[in-house]
């Protein structure tokens, strides 16, 4: 299993400056949510600073990531990056795997330390877009009501720019909403 230090390292050996910065700025809000919310800091740890490890891939490598793994192209970057913690990192800990899979698009049931990584990637503190200040208040008081609140911009925004809402994000949302009535 390659260890917090080990990936810290690869996703500043394989991003882009911006990139990278931007996972260790995910990394930082990951462990603060994990601590707050009774998640492993570790695994939050590990799970941002792979999430977009597949990110900049070289289009022949993602190709063939995609091709050998079933995976849907629209979202394919924390699908692969899933698939390359798993095959080349030695993650094995389905909890990582599923945060690392689904932070771009959630999922229905989705767990703490799912929900944990979502939220870091989407307002980590370079992200700038209008509502990130209400929801990062929020985020400290209620992860479920902000992961709705998240959700809810996300849809939004990709209706305006005509945009297909994924039907696990849709789905997660639904989820969310019935889960707290």
């Amino acid at each position: 299993l390659i260890t917090r230090k080990e990936a810290a390292r690869l996703a500043k050996r394989t991003l882009s400056q911006r990139r990278y910065e931007h996972t260790r700025n995910v990394e930082k809000l990951a462990v603060r949510l994990a601590e707050r919310n009774g998640v492993s800091e570790e695994k939050a740890a590990l799970a941002a600073l792979l999430h977009d490890i597949a990110k900049e891939l070289p289009k022949d490598r993602m190709l063939q990531l995609i091709a050998e793994n079933d995976i849907i192209a629209p979202v394919w970057h924390g699908a692969a990056a899933a698939v390359l913690a798993k095959t080349e990192y030695g993650v094995e800990d389905e909890e990582i795997l599923s945060a690392i899979r689904c932070h771009t698009t959630g999922k229905p049931h989705m767990s703490k330390l799912d929900k944990v990584l979502y939220l870091a990637d989407y307002m980590e503190p370079s992200r700038a877009f209008d509502g990130v200040e209400e929801l990062r208040r929020l985020v400290w008081e209620d992860l479920d009501q902000a992961m709705i609140l998240g959700l809810e911009m996300t849809v939004e925004e990709l209706r305006e720019r005509g945009a297909v809402v994924h039907q696990n994000t849709q789905g997660t949302l639904d989820d969310l909403r019935r889960k707290l009535r």
